[in-house]
């Protein structure tokens, strides 16, 4: 019977030993082997006891390298794959050649055409023309607020665009004249001149605007010309708010406001009281570059115009808008 009870724990225990003698004869992996890389022995994260000091420093070296290349690695990926590359500029006969399918969600039905060849400067002899396919893409949008700092001035500062790439002007056009003393003219008279923009400023807060050149008459020199122009309301006045309240339809009072004057009160006076009125902005614009042959002729801008007041109830802030632009003279 003790002959058989000595068998019957051989039997039991020998699996368990089989395991562990298993589990000492593996050797653990190379981190190198991850990357591809066939490295030695003593690169191997396999610091045993009976290895010397020295020989664990070095091997916890070549460790931490390999991993400090991981991470690198890895942080290379990540930030490539989150980075969102812009499209290729390409001038307007190849943005014509582009079919609906190959715009679509590429981003170039967002940007101006750009001028291939021409030259420096303005280069149309005097004359009266026509301003076509005006192009106004914005690359920078800045927003004037007041200083955290006491006695520091109010400054623009860089925001954060909420709104989809659909701020760019296009298809504008107006009669341009070239004096013949070197002055020009230009008249808004139609086209995509305007574009609902939603910017974020570093603290939170969004600065929703209504970008325009709506009845610009802008005259000067080629270097600087500009003027003002007219910026509507961001919201019309059939728009009602939360309570039912607009310019020209809707209730003149909140619900639970009695019509007896409490809605009259000057703290509630801006919100019962809608207002729709236009205001105005400037704008300075420069010709950079321009190609008689072709009629093209492109440069930056610069555009100062106010937020939007919800209808009246909040002060404007002032909105900086830089850029580039394109048009066709006929």
């Amino acid at each position: 019977m003790a002959a058989s009870l000595s068998t019957t724990a051989a039997a039991l225990v020998q699996p368990k030993l089989d395991s562990i003698h298993a589990a000492q004869q593996l050797r653990p992996s190379s981190v190198s082997k991850l990357f591809g890389i066939r490295s030695p022995a003593a690169a191997r994260v396999s610091c045993s006891y009976q290895d010397d000091v020295q020989a664990f420093l070095q091997k916890c070296a070549d460790a931490g390298k390999i991993a400090a290349t991981a991470l690198a690695v890895s942080a290379l990926v990540a930030s490539g794959a989150n980075a969102e590359g812009a499209p290729k500029r390409l001038t307007f006969d190849e943005i014509q050649s582009k079919t609906y399918l190959e715009v679509k969600g590429s981003g170039t039905a967002n940007q101006c055409p750009v001028i291939a060849g021409g030259e420096d400067g303005f280069k149309f002899k005097p004359g009266n023309y026509t301003l076509k396919k005006l192009c106004l893409e914005p690359t920078s949008f800045t927003v004037k607020t007041e200083s955290p700092f006491r006695g520091d001035k109010d400054a623009f500062q860089k925001t954060k665009l909420m709104t989809r790439l659909t701020y760019t002007l296009d298809e504008i056009e107006g009669p341009f004249q070239v004096g013949s003393d070197g002055s020009v003219k230009f008249e808004e008279k139609g086209g995509i001149d305007y574009a609902a923009v939603t910017v974020q400023l570093p603290g939170g807060e969004r600065v929703p605007f209504l970008f325009t050149i709506k009845e610009l008459v802008a005259t000067g020199t080629p270097d600087n010309f500009g003027g003002t122009f007219l910026v509507p309301a961001y919201r019309g006045s059939s728009f009602l708010d939360p309570k039912g309240r607009g310019g020209s339809t809707g209730y003149d009072n909140a619900v639970a406001l009695p019509a007896g004057g409490a809605g009259d009160k000057e703290d509630l006076a801006k919100e019962n009281n809608k207002d729709v009125s236009a205001s105005s902005g400037k704008i300075s614009i420069s010709v950079a570059k321009s190609n008689p042959e072709t009629g093209e002729v492109g440069g930056v801008f610069q555009s100062l115009q106010p937020s939007d007041t919800d209808l009246g109830s909040k002060a404007p802030k002032e909105v900086k808008i830089e850029g580039i632009w394109y048009g066709q003279l006929e």
